[in-house]
C-alpha cells in the first residue's frame, strides 16, 4: 500500500486500517525504509523550517533559531525518533505474554510505526511555531491508533487492551524523557 493510502486508512478508518496492517507480509528493513524513515521526517523537517526560517514572535520580538543549531536539532531529533520506534517496539513485544498476547517482534514493530501516524502527521503544524501546538491533539490521537492496533496486531484479549496501552504509554513517557534528555545533551 502506498504511504499517502495508508496515513489516510490510519487516520480516517483506523479500525480496518489495523486488519490491513495485521495481515500484511514485512520485514524491519521494509518498514523502516517504506514507512518509518519517510513518516518521521516530518516533524524533524518542519520542525526546521517553522522555528530556522519561518520564526515565531515572543513577546513582540521576532526570533529564529539558527540555521546551524535547526539543523543540528533536525538530525538529532530525527534519528532519534528512528531509535525510539524500534526501542517502543522492543517493549510492546516483551509486554505481550503479559497481557495474553503473543511475541512478535514485526508485529511490535508495526504497532509502534503505524501507531506514531498522527504524531507525525501533526509534525506538519510546526511550520508555523504558533501552531505547534496542534501537534499535541495529533498525538492524543494516536494513543487511540495504539490502542487500536495492540490488541489486532500483539493478539491480546480485547478486554486487556485498555491495560496494555496504559503500560506501553507509561514506557513510552519514561522512553520520551530518557530520548529528551538524550538530545538536549547532543544539542
Amino acid at each position: 500500500m502506498d504511504l499517502v493510502s495508508r496515513v489516510k486508512g490510519m487516520l480516517l478508518n483506523p479500525k480496518s486500517e489495523w486488519t490491513a496492517v495485521a495481515e500484511e507480509p514485512t520485514s524491519v528493513a521494509a518498514l523502516y525504509s517504506g514507512w518509518i524513515v519517510p513518516m518521521a521526517a516530518i516533524p524533524a523537517v518542519c520542525g526546521f523550517i517553522g522555528f530556522s526560517i519561518v520564526g515565531t514572535s515572543i513577546l513582540g520580538t521576532a526570533w529564529r533559531r539558527p540555521m546551524g543549531a535547526g539543523i543540528e536539532s533536525a538530525v538529532v531529533s530525527y534519528a532519534l525518533s528512528l531509535v525510539m520506534i524500534y526501542v517502543l517496539s522492543l517493549i510492546i513485544n516483551a509486554l505481550a505474554p503479559n497481557f495474553g498476547g503473543e511475541k512478535d517482534p514485526v508485529q511490535a514493530l508495526k504497532v509502534a510505526a503505524y501507531s506514531a501516524t498522527a504524531s507525525w502527521v501533526g509534525g506538519v503544524f510546526m511550520l508555523l511555531p504558533s501552531l505547534a501546538i496542534i501537534s499535541v491533539l495529533f498525538a492524543l490521537y494516536s494513543l487511540y491508533l495504539l490502542f487500536l492496533g495492540l490488541p489486532r496486531l500483539m493478539k491480546s484479549p480485547e478486554d486487556k487492551a485498555v491495560g496494555y496501552t496504559v503500560v506501553v504509554v507509561l514506557c513510552v513517557i519514561v522512553l520520551g524523557v530518557v530520548v529528551g534528555a538524550v538530545g538536549r545533551l547532543v544539542v
